[in-house]
Order: structure tokens, then C-alpha cells, then sequence
């Protein structure tokens, strides 16, 4: 299912400078509204992350600065959602960000404009490959409720998608 062995994580503890460097950078002019000052200039960014072939875009705004962010936001999602760790689920531990995103009622709670989202997306779904796709055996293992697994889930389209992709490949019933 992925092409390195070490998952998501060996890129996602990088800060953005170490990131940006093991990638292409295109700017490039977009299309759209904006004026002239967006037919002009070249503020859209386009990564492409060498080692693991992901590819992120950003060009809503008119600013290569803030397009350059949001592109690299992007692609730690990206890497999180394509990277899959193998676990040994009899030894698991929850690692320390999806262990301080569970609430005391036991949610899964991480916005996904918080730096660490993608680490906790990304554990999230090596567990659930580790249980094969079993939303109840990784709910169990992360520690909270098969519903609160896919309520966090369902907050986000590229997740949820993700998660049916796997189903679909193992065979399972889709979630709806």
C-alpha cells in the first residue's frame, strides 16, 4: 500500500525548511479572478516531495508567500493520509500527540489547522491498517469509542475518503 516502510512520520517531525528541501517548487501564474495583479505575477506554488511522490497545490491567493504555506500544509496531509507504518498491534502504545488529543470524554479531538494534525492522521490510519480496517479493533486500541473514531473521521472528506479506500481494498463494506 505504500512505498516506504517508515510511514508518514519520518517526514511529518521535519520543520517546513528540511520539508521544502527534499522538494520541487514550480510558481506558476493562476488562473481566475484577482485582477491584474494575479495574470502578472506568479504566486501559485506547486510541491512535488521527491521521496514520496506527493504533490501539492496552493493558488487562492495572491500571495506566493501565504500560497507556499498552504501548500505545505497540504502536503503533510497528503503524506499522512499516503504513508502507511507497519504496527504490531499486540504492543501498540498511542504515540504522544494522539495521546494528548483524546479528551477526557474520550474524543478525538485535533483541529486540522494544528501543526500536529497530520501526525495524528496519520497514526490513525496506521492502526486502522493494522487492524484491517476494523473501526471497533482500532477504536479499542486508540482508546476511545467506535463512534468517536468515526465522527473524527467524518470531519474530514480527505480522511474519510481515505478510510473507504482501504475498506474497499480489503474488501470491506464501505462507511456511509
Amino acid at each position: 500500500m505504500c512505498p516506504l516502510q517508515s510511514g508518514a512520520a519520518e517526514f511529518l517531525v521535519l520543520d517546513d525548511d528540511a520539508l521544502l528541501r527534499q522538494c520541487a517548487i514550480d510558481h506558476y501564474r493562476a488562473s481566475g479572478p484577482g485582477g491584474q495583479k494575479r495574470n502578472k505575477t506568479s504566486s501559485a506554488v506547486r510541491l512535488r516531495h521527491g521521496p514520496t511522490g506527493c504533490v501539492a497545490i496552493a493558488e487562492e491567493d495572491r500571495s506566493q508567500h501565504v500560497n507556499k504555506a498552504r501548500a505545505t500544509r497540504r502536503l503533510r496531509e497528503a503524506i499522512a493520509l499516503k504513508l502507511r507504518r507497519a504496527i504490531d498491534l499486540t504492543t501498540y502504545r498511542a504515540g504522544d500527540e494522539l495521546r494528548s488529543r483524546v479528551t477526557g470524554s474520550g474524543q478525538l479531538r485535533v483541529s486540522q489547522r494544528n501543526r500536529d494534525y497530520p501526525a495524528v492522521v496519520a497514526e490513525v490510519l496506521d492502526v486502522l491498517d493494522a487492524a484491517g480496517v476494523r473501526i471497533s479493533e482500532a477504536s479499542e486500541r486508540i482508546g476511545i469509542t467506535t463512534a468517536q473514531l468515526v465522527q473524527f473521521l467524518e470531519r474530514d472528506p480527505k480522511l474519510w475518503e481515505r478510510v473507504n479506500q482501504m475498506r474497499g481494498a480489503a474488501g470491506m463494506k464501505l462507511l456511509r
